[in-house]
């Protein structure tokens, strides 16, 4: 639960740097793996480790996609402070 407070903390906290943001989304993402792993083994029931893998799964999509994301859009404005991310509207 610590370390989602402190993810979520990142979220709240840092409305400047996107890249702090999506390390504190991926910081939520494994304390949420951590609390299922934990409790699978103390559950003897292995749908817990199950559902970590897929988060995982998630996660790892997510982080390359954002990202890649991130490159093009730094690569196209030069930086990537989010007061400008709302110039991304097609």
């Amino acid at each position: 639960m610590v370390l989602f407070l402190i993810g979520l903390s990142g979220i709240f906290l840092n409305r400047k740097n996107i890249i702090v943001l999506l390390m504190a989304v991926e910081l939520m993402l494994l304390s949420i793996n951590f609390n299922f792993i934990i409790f699978s083994v103390f559950l003897d029931d292995i749908l817990g480790q199950l559902f970590a893998l897929l988060v995982l799964t998630v996660a790892a999509a997510e982080s390359a996609i954002g990202l890649a994301i991130l490159v093009i859009y730094y690569r196209i404005r030069g930086t990537i402070a989010i007061e400008f991310i709302d110039l991304m509207k097609g």
